[in-house]
């Protein structure tokens, strides 16, 4: 009896054995016993929005326009607007020697200007000149300011210049007061990120005639389903952000939390992030 108890004791051990192992391979495990294909699934990294710090400073450095023409374009109705520019105590197509460029987009040809037209994707410029065709009977607004290797725009006070002028029906350049209002306009993230670069983007915008505060005017970023209000004016790190289309609104809204009135304060801009 005492054998065939013993019998039945391993007959019954090796069922047990034999049901786990089968359980252990329905399934991929952790070391915990938790499916890690579910855990995956079920989380997502959320988009996060952060100062970006100790970027290289430019103490001095200054933009100017030192002249811009117009000239008969391609068509009858069009104008070659030509603007050429003198910049100081900065070096274009130089590398800008920091960390930031070390994890962030970095462009091969140097620091450069950004040349935003109508709140538009700028166009980077490492030559002090550029031309764009524009229609007779038009308005508009040229921002210009110098740009990190990395695209961070330089906020000293002379970094920049703002044009708001008009193309006459005859083709003339006409330059046109800038108005007092605050003005927002955009600048990062832009265009395609692909592989490393889409692990930290740049989050960059440039003000005219304002400044924020926690009491007073405010940036509004909504990134796909995320919002941020930010209230201190410098770059910004966008870390999270999942493969695909990525949708960025700013906003510039006063201490009531609306939309502040003026020609250049809210802007959607599309960008893409692929492996």
């Amino acid at each position: 009896m005492k054998f065939n108890s013993q019998i039945m004791a391993l007959a019954a051990g090796a069922f047990i054995v034999a049901s786990l192992s089968a359980c252990n391979q329905s399934g991929t495990n952790t070391e915990s016993g938790t499916d890690s294909t579910t855990m995956v699934d079920e989380t997502k990294t959320p988009i996060s929005v952060t100062p970006v710090a100790d970027s290289k400073a430019f103490p001095g450095a200054e933009l100017a326009v030192s002249a811009i023409t117009a000239a008969p374009g391609a068509s009858n109705d069009s104008v070659k607007l030509e603007v050429k520019y003198a910049v100081k105590n900065f070096t274009l197509t130089e590398h800008t020697a920091d960390h930031n460029a070390d994890h962030m987009a970095n462009s091969a040809e140097g620091q450069h200007i950004h040349f935003i037209l109508d709140n538009g994707p700028y166009s980077a410029l490492y030559k002090p000149e550029n031309s764009v065709s524009l229609k007779k009977g038009s308005e508009h607004y040229l921002l210009s300011f110098l740009s990190r290797s990395y695209h961070e725009s330089i906020k000293e006070p002379k970094a920049y210049v703002l044009k708001h002028f008009k193309i006459t029906d005859d083709g003339k350049y006409q330059e046109l007061p800038v108005p007092a209002d605050a003005a927002l306009f955009y600048s990062r993230p832009k265009g395609e990120y692909k592989g490393k670069d889409t692990e930290s983007l740049l989050l960059d915008f440039y003000l005219v005639n304002t400044e924020l505060s926690a009491s007073g005017n405010k940036v509004k970023a909504e990134i796909n389903d995320t919002t941020i209000t930010l209230d201190k004016w410098g770059p910004y790190e966008i870390k999270g952000a999942p493969k695909g289309d990525l949708k960025v609104k700013l906003t510039l809204v006063g201490p009531d939390g609306n939309e502040v009135k003026g020609d250049n304060t809210t802007i959607t801009r599309e960008v893409k992030l692929s492996e």
